[in-house]
């Protein structure tokens, strides 16, 4: 394929990480170096900041600052839940986004993100290419729900799953600082798939995990929950219990609903706005069997935790960004960039490329003989994929005492 010559731009979407930064780290310097890419741009709050034509000249940026981008939490560039309609049905968004690739001569298009990012890309290339407009569009996966369909696991995860084994096994040493007995909810992020919860049977493979863990793959019974929980207390007199923020019961109700209304509250994409399980659980458990009960939610802190990031999650996000302009420049088009775990007893991660129509919207779940016959625990299956991603430690590095993280210019791109 001959070479296409244009300026390239970069967005970020949907919930941050701890590495979305190496992310765009790996996209920015990548793009910086080629040759065919006249300009390097990166979009304020995603495709608003395109559609607004907010967008920062990355060439602006000091080489330091975009090294720190790999240790540097959340979206550096700001993130964004804006749904595309389909152009069939409004292409006003479509025409106006044409009009800047246009005007900027923009011709490659990286955009970061999960399940519905991955479909916004989907969408915008199909147009252009409608349009008759040369663009390459790729791609780079990012979620902390490792549910993106096509590949091993996804940059983010890795991290985020470090982080609540780590803190879980903390929770249980603090759990049991007293001779009285207690239960202790953790609720960890996670819609419709549960790997990030699953990673709490991190912390029972090292000794000090959850006696219980409930992903939203298997339907959530309350009554089974509390006669489960009842009889390790009874036994032990602490019990620990892993839920998934999403779980809900066998006619498709969160059971966050029980408690509140939160889960009623959609957002762009319509999913529901997920949080205070933990509480709603708590209360029941405090209800039903008279223990002190304690509900912790990690919340935010799961996914913006770099000051205990994953090593190996770093170092591949860094690589999803920049392999995915690397192809982007010998060609490649509508793909978005994914890892193929290799064969052996070595951990090895190889990427590969998978059509932006395949994966976009939809999710990979937990396989269920990763989770134990009663529905309320993992195997070690599940263990030996996970271990090897949580391998390495990265940390930012430190300033007085504290992380220094990026500081980018942002300075607006004219024309």
């Amino acid at each position: 394929m001959s070479e296409l010559k244009g300026a390239a731009i970069f967005g970020q979407s949907g919930g941050p990480t701890s590495v979305i930064n190496a992310s765009a780290a790996g996209v920015i310097q990548e793009a910086l170096k080629q040759g065919c890419i006249t300009k390097v741009y990166g979009a304020a709050h995603g495709i608003k900041g395109i559609l607004t034509e907010q967008f920062y000249d990355m060439s602006e940026e000091d080489s330091y600052e975009l090294d720190l981008l790999k240790t540097t939490p959340s979206s550096a560039l700001g993130s964004v839940r804006y749904k595309l309609k389909k152009a069939e049905d409004d292409d006003t968004d479509y025409k106006r986004m044409l009009e800047v690739f246009k005007k900027y001569d923009i011709r490659y298009f990286f955009y970061n993100g999960g399940n519905d990012s991955m479909d916004t890309c989907n969408k915008i290339s199909k147009y252009m290419q409608n349009s008759g407009y040369e663009c390459r569009v790729m791609g780079v996966p990012k979620t902390i729900d490792n549910d993106l369909w096509g590949t091993d696991h996804c940059p983010g995860f890795a991290s985020a799953a470090k982080y609540v084994a780590t803190s879980t096994m903390e929770v249980y040493h603090d759990a049991r600082v007293y001779d009285t007995g207690m239960i202790t909810i953790l609720e960890v992020m996670g819609r419709n798939a549960g790997w990030l919860t699953a990673a709490t049977a991190l912390a029972a493979y090292k000794g000090n995990g959850p006696d219980l863990i409930y992903l939203p793959e298997i339907p959530f019974d309350m009554n089974k929950f509390i006669e489960e929980t009842s009889e390790i207390y009874k036994k032990n007199g602490k019990v620990i219990v892993a839920v998934s923020e999403g779980i809900k019961d066998k006619d498709g109700t969160y059971i966050s609903e029980y408690g509140s209304d939160t889960a009623k509250t959609k957002d762009a994409f319509g999913h529901a706005q997920m949080g205070g399980l933990a509480a709603t659980l708590a209360n029941i458990a405090k209800e039903k069997t008279g223990a002190k009960v304690r509900g912790i939610e990690f919340s935010l802190l799961q996914r913006c935790a770099t000051h205990w990031g994953s090593l190996t999650d770093v170092n591949e996000s860094y690589m999803a960004g920049q392999m995915a302009v690397k192809y982007a420049a010998e060609g490649k088009t509508d793909y978005m960039v994914a890892f193929e775990r290799a064969e052996g007893t070595e951990y090895k991660c190889n990427i590969k490329l998978i059509n932006l129509t395949e994966v976009a919207n939809t999710e990979k779940k937990i396989p269920r003989e990763w989770i134990n016959a009663e529905g309320n625990g993992l195997t070690q299956a599940f263990i030996d994929y996970a271990l090897p991603l949580i391998q390495g430690e990265s940390h930012p590095p430190l300033e007085n005492g504290l992380p220094r993280f990026a500081k980018l210019k942002k300075v607006l791109a004219t024309k």
